[in-house]
């Protein structure tokens, strides 16, 4: 039995992934009754997501404690790289709806019942403001990352006077917790299997039919993104074939993003991705987290599509000026979406006021969104998340070219 154990646990993650994933599709197609094995991925992205607040808490206030003065840190290369990268994602959005008009029969469309969307961009600004100023207790608690990330920071800072045994201490309980990630991460193939099953047998195809024009628009902008624009704006950096980290990321980030559908529960996994490709501790510690909470290309193409497809739907007039404020609008509220599953959609109705719509249509399409959420989110959330390590392994690898370091792929 031990051998086998290490005999399963010698084959790379992805691969035992895949595995799971094709065990999922089996069973979902030929036992879709047996519920029970849903149970699975709903206990893996459970433990995900109760561990990463905790690990983010601790890996971002021990980085900050322990940083010395003088050392560089690349934080900034990263953070624009991520709004660079979230305007151009609105943008081609934008091109994309322009070039393929796509119209839905609202008529057919309920709006989302019990969903409250905000009522401008001052709100979504107010509330990350509110974000901030939050418990620190209970933002571990509600997994609120951007409470998390504030008071990481503050503590962190505050602890760079600290003695060193206590700085030790961080480090150890640092450790300790992503100790406990690794574990968990290595349960990814049945969790996987969990949710594929559960997916699949609960959803089926039936959703292509609909909805299938703007499904089809929706994911070719996300693949735009990620095979076409994100591999441009590497390549700027690192001055090099960029596909092979581009696909690294995808393959290692993206996949599992795509089936837990939340940027917050795939940081452990990001965590594992950039100290894989030798990355600085004290960057991707701070850069991860942060990406979670502002890097949301796929959020940024998701509010844009289902915008415009409303204002086609209706016959209005857009010029090219308010195109462009669209797409920094997008750009902006996608950045206050929350890093769980269906975050961007409540912020169609704030990007439909620009044209005049009104909310009763507005959630009508937040409606349509939550019905194709199953594909429509998972392909957001994989795009979001794999960009997060994209970038910061961008940022610092253009660092490793000044110096005249090799890059590892």
């Amino acid at each position: 039995m031990k051998g086998l154990l290490e005999k399963w646990n010698s084959i790379s993650l992805v691969k035992r992934i895949l595995v799971g994933m094709i065990i999922g599709i089996i069973l979902a197609l030929t036992v879709p009754k047996v519920t029970v094995i849903g149970l699975l991925g709903e206990l893996f992205v459970g433990a995900l997501k109760a561990v990463a607040p905790v690990l983010v808490f601790f890996l971002v206030m021990g980085a900050l404690a322990q940083h010395k003065e003088g050392k560089k840190n690349n934080m900034g290369s990263v953070i624009s790289l991520y709004l660079i990268g979230t305007f151009c994602a609105a943008l081609v959005a934008v091109v994309a709806s322009f070039i393929f008009p796509v119209t839905v029969d609202l008529g057919s469309a309920a709006a989302a019942e019990g969903a409250t969307a905000p009522g401008g961009i001052g709100e979504v600004l107010k509330t990350l403001l509110l974000n901030v100023v939050s418990n620190p207790v209970g933002s571990i608690v509600d997994a609120n990352y951007v409470g998390i990330l504030a008071w990481a920071v503050v503590f962190g800072l505050a602890l760079r006077q600290s003695s060193d045994k206590t700085k030790e201490f961080l480090a150890d309980v640092s450790n300790a917790v992503t100790q406990a990630v690794r574990w968990v991460i290595s349960f990814a193939p049945f969790g996987i299997l969990g949710l594929v099953f559960t997916a699949i047998s609960t959803n089926g195809i039936g959703i292509f039919k609909d909805y299938g024009s703007l499904l089809a628009l929706l994911l070719g902008c996300m693949a735009f993104v990620a095979f076409v624009v994100n591999p441009i704006i590497v390549y700027l950096n690192i001055r090099k074939n960029p596909y092979p980290l581009v696909f690294k990321c995808l393959r290692e980030s993206g996949i599992t993003a795509f089936f837990t559908r939340s940027s917050a529960a795939n940081i452990p996994v990001n965590m594992e991705l950039c100290e894989d490709l030798g990355l600085n501790e004290d960057n991707y510690s701070v850069s991860i987290p942060v990406g979670a909470t502002i890097n949301m290309g796929g959020a940024a193409v998701t509010i844009t599509v289902l915008s415009l497809a409303a204002v086609h739907t209706l016959g209005i007039e857009v010029d090219i000026p308010t195109a462009v404020v669209l797409s920094l609008l997008a750009a902006v509220s996608a950045c206050g979406a929350s890093g769980v599953a269906g975050g961007s959609l409540l912020l169609i109705p704030l990007a439909c006021s620009l044209f005049g719509i009104s909310n009763d249509v507005a959630m009508q399409m937040v409606g349509i969104g939550f019905i194709i959420g199953v594909i429509q989110d998972s392909c957001e959330t994989g795009l979001n998340s794999s960009t997060d390590a994209l970038f910061t392994a961008a940022a610092e690898f253009k660092e490793w070219r000044k110096e005249g370091r090799k890059l590892p792929v």
